[in-house]
C-alpha cells in the first residue's frame, strides 16, 4: 500500500460509516484516477435495479479498472460517491461493501447526493483514486 489513513483524535470514527478522514501519499507516489464506474456488466448496461447490488458491482469495476494498471483496490486512496435520491437507508450497503472490501481502513470518501446520473437506471457511481507503491 502505498497511502496511511488516519482519523484524528477529536473526530468522529468516521469508519462504520465506510470512509477514513484523512489519508497521505508519499512523495514520488504515481496516481492513477478512475472515472466514475457504476454497477454496470462488461456491455455497459446496469446490472440490476437493486441499490446494493449496483455499490457492489461499482466496486468491483474499479477493481478491473485498477488491474489494468497493476493495482488493486487496496491501492485506493480517495473515493467521490454520487448517490441518487440518497438518504440515510442508503448508507448501509454503502458502508457495508467498503467494510467488504477495506475492512478496518477505508479510503477518505466524500459522498454526494444527486438528483440523477447518466442514465435513469444508475443510482451509485463512483470515482477513485489510487496510489502506485
Amino acid at each position: 500500500m502505498a497511502h496511511a489513513t488516519l482519523d484524528p483524535d477529536g473526530l468522529h470514527d468516521p469508519v462504520p460509516f465506510g470512509y477514513s478522514h484523512t489519508a497521505t501519499v508519499p512523495a514520488g507516489t504515481d496516481l492513477v484516477f478512475v472515472a466514475g464506474q457504476y454497477g454496470s456488466g462488461p456491455d455497459g448496461a446496469v446490472v440490476s435495479a437493486d441499490f446494493a447490488e449496483q455499490v457492489k458491482r461499482t466496486f468491483h469495476n474499479i477493481g478491473v479498472a485498477l488491474a489494468a494498471h497493476g493495482l488493486d483496490l487496496g491501492h485506493v486512496v480517495q473515493l467521490r460517491t454520487y448517490v441518487v435520491d440518497h438518504d440515510v437507508s442508503r448508507i448501509g450497503p454503502i458502508a457495508g461493501a467498503v467494510r467488504e472490501v477495506w475492512g478496518t481502513n477505508p479510503p477518505v470518501q466524500t459522498l454526494v447526493g444527486v438528483a440523477c446520473l447518466a442514465a435513469p437506471d444508475v443510482l451509485f457511481e463512483v470515482e477513485a483514486l489510487a496510489a502506485r507503491p
